[in-house]
């Protein structure tokens, strides 16, 4: 079982400048809650509670106001500082240590899941013992993503970073899943012309001893990614529509871990005098 997860919440995010010179993209509002919810939500509902958090140096002190050790989630988070973006396997580098002898999930600070067998596929995936696995999602322009195909077994056959002829409409989506050798693999990596390390590369590692698998978000499910100004407003606006109709949360962490039996109803009482008289706060009100 992987117990462990890590959410990579560096990076400059320059494409949503001049908002991200002063306050990093993951603390950004997604509707009413700081997208750095909804990645942690998901390791959450995997049932991981031992998390590890990259941020950019100098950015530690923002984070730990609005999410300090996690004990108030009765799960554990550690923080560590990334000092320039180095690509996303740079991740297990960094936080080798925290891995220890572990599996881990990683999932990118700045991806939004959504869906109604959610929970019941990522129990699924933290089962992996051996190799790795990757959640893919289908997308109209797969020319902007990077894809993989995948044979009948949801085996990857192969992968490539924005296609400019087609092989494949389900996009590589910032949800992964590995088992202890990625540390290895990771520090074998070669910056690419970029000057950092590319997560295709680390996959293909897997995917030469036929160790690399899929798993796919259903129709039913959304993905959706946060990078630019227009997508980071789509996806707002996508929350604020679900919880406005159905009047429950996406993303609400101490429901989650009410639900878990991680915390008690008196802890959700301290979160609510935490977050003071807010929307949010209203909402843990009727949980309790």
């Amino acid at each position: 079982m992987i117990k462990k997860g890590i959410i990579l919440a560096g990076g400059k995010g320059t494409r949503m400048s001049p908002l991200t010179k002063a306050v990093n993209k993951q603390l950004l509002p997604i509707y009413d809650k700081p997208l750095i919810f909804y990645p942690l939500s998901i390791l959450m509902l995997a049932n991981i509670k031992d998390i590890l958090i990259i941020v950019n140096k100098g950015q530690l002190d923002q984070y730990k106001k609005i999410l300090p050790n996690g004990k108030n989630l009765g799960i554990k988070i550690t923080y560590l500082e990334q000092d320039k973006p180095r690509g996303l396997p740079d991740a297990f580098v960094i936080g080798e240590k925290f891995i220890g002898n572990s599996n881990v999930a990683m999932i990118l600070g700045d991806n939004f899941f959504y869906g109604q067998n959610l929970t019941s596929q990522l129990l699924n995936n933290t089962k992996l013992k051996k190799g790795a696995k990757v959640v893919l999602h289908k997308v109209q322009k797969p020319e902007s993503f990077g894809v993989a195909k995948i044979d009948k077994k949801n085996k990857i056959i192969s992968i490539k970073e924005k296609p400019k002829k087609f092989l494949s409409d389900l996009a590589i989506t910032g949800l992964y899943f590995f088992d202890n050798n990625v540390v290895r693999y990771a520090k074998m990596l070669r910056p690419s012309r970029r000057g950092e390390v590319e997560i295709v590369d680390l996959l293909n590692f897997y995917k030469q001893k036929k160790l690399l698998s899929a798993d796919i978000i259903g129709r039913g499910g959304a993905w959706l990614d946060t990078g630019s100004i227009e997508d980071f407003y789509k996806t707002s606006a996508f929350v604020s529509a679900i919880e406005n109709r159905q009047g429950f949360k996406i993303a609400c962490l101490e429901e989650i871990a009410l639900n878990n039996n991680w915390i008690s109803k008196k802890m959700v009482k301290r979160s609510i005098k935490f977050y003071g008289n807010c929307d949010y706060s209203k909402y843990l009100s009727k949980l309790v």
